[in-house]
């Protein structure tokens, strides 16, 4: 018991001795403690922003379909030009859905062909684009205002369409859309609603800026067109992907001849690809933030080797009353702790409020409905632990040559 209170008195004699060293130097031990803070408060701004970067560019590239499977003709091989049997059909589609039930959830077909709109006396060129009931499910499309096909639509070939955003303010920047007849090229179409894509599809798609859709049926009937450009299959599951991708390829190779060649891919390639950039985006800037802890270690280190010369006739006077090498050391690693502690702590203090108040900012903004700035407590512990670690290791020098002074020497040092 008594050498447990032995023990504690001498934790708290040297902790005080090392809160008065530093009290009787503020201003010096604040100007140290302002690269701690920096170097801290870096590592936790510098995660928070690599993993809300992380989590945009990933929401945006699975907002194009995480589980999408895509596929397309390209070749006929040796067999010499693409004929209409080398095409991805409607019974293409149909054998899809029939042969991987348990696989796919939607799949939808399209195709595309440019034409003219006439918008204030100029005629400008659009994509006018067939597609099928799945579509708007599969590339995630919000419907501004109206609504889109239905299975009637679809059936009767009606005469309507959707308008992108860009493509309805353009055309009707005055008045709503809804229930307004259009001319596309030769045919009349009643516009039934607007539309957007919900994220960024990086060109992985044929809705561009100005683009309308319309019933694939409606296209085929027009134009004769009698297969699709693209076939979208979406697996119910993202373990799925490889098989569904598989199963799409065999299927359309079954179906057509076998010199014929179709590009079936999916997106995981690119979701690992972020991944990996972001990971790796995420470390280099960490070093970065801890390249500031190392110039900051340094900086106690200096200003401690100050002190000890400072306070070397300090030092031989508490020697001449019996402090040990130990007692000496202690209380100078714990100043040098104390700075870093402190500075850490008030480093991640600003690395947390900064997210914090864009948050709050971002809810004052409804457009901005489901964005927030991730902190993560992993960089908050990085942080401390590292910021504490660079004020031991740097400190220990000082501290030793503390330790080491000959008492004789100290109490005759002016």
């Amino acid at each position: 018991m008594a050498i447990t209170q032995n023990t504690s008195a001498f934790w708290r004699e040297t902790w005080s001795l090392a809160m008065q060293a530093l009290r009787a130097n503020k201003m010096r031990a604040t100007l140290t403690m302002l690269g701690v803070i920096i170097g801290s408060g870096s590592i936790v701004l510098v995660v928070t922003v690599a993993l809300g970067g992380q989590r945009y560019v990933l929401s945006q590239i699975e907002g194009i379909g995480a589980n999408l499977v895509s596929a397309r003709v390209v070749s006929s091989g040796d067999a010499g030009s693409l004929t209409i049997n080398d095409q991805i059909t409607p019974a293409d589609l149909d054998a899809v859905k029939q042969g991987l039930p348990q696989l796919v959830s939607e799949a939808a077909g399209t195709n595309m062909i440019p034409m003219t709109v006439v918008v204030n006396a100029q005629e400008r060129l659009v994509n006018l684009v067939g597609v099928t009931e799945g579509f708007n499910r599969i590339r995630n499309l919000a419907i501004l205002r109206g609504r889109y096909f239905d299975s009637d639509d679809m059936e009767s070939r009606s005469k309507v369409c959707l308008l992108t955003e860009d493509l309805a303010r353009r055309m009707f920047p005055f008045d709503d859309p809804q229930g307004r007849a259009i001319r596309v090229g030769e045919l009349q179409f009643t516009v039934i609603g607007v539309f957007n894509e919900r994220v960024a599809t990086f060109g992985q798609t044929e809705i561009k800026k100005e683009s309308l859709i319309v019933p694939f049926s409606l296209l085929k009937y027009y134009t004769g067109t009698q297969y699709f450009r693209t076939l979208y299959v979406l697996a119910g599951h993202s373990e799925d992907i490889p098989v569904v991708t598989r199963e799409v390829s065999e299927i359309l190779q079954g179906r057509h001849r076998g010199s014929a060649q179709y590009r079936v891919e999916n997106s995981t390639g690119i979701l690992e690809t972020a991944r990996q950039i972001a990971f790796a985006l995420m470390v280099v800037l960490i070093l970065i933030a801890l390249i500031a802890l190392v110039i900051s270690g340094v900086g106690i280190m200096n200003i401690m080797l100050v002190t000890v010369t400072e306070r070397t006739r300090e030092i031989g006077i508490l020697k001449a009353i019996g402090a040990t090498q130990d007692a000496i050391r202690y209380q100078f690693l714990m100043e040098a702790m104390a700075i870093s502690g402190t500075g850490a702590l008030a480093g991640i203090a600003i690395g947390v409020a900064i997210p914090a108040l864009l948050n709050f900012l971002i809810g004052f903004f409804p457009e901005a409905a489901g964005i927030t700035v991730p902190v993560s407590w992993l960089s908050v512990v990085l942080a401390f632990v590292v910021s504490c670690s660079t004020g031991l290791i740097f400190g220990y020098l000082p501290a030793n040559r503390a330790a080491r002074l000959e008492p004789t020497e100290s109490l005759r040092h002016e």
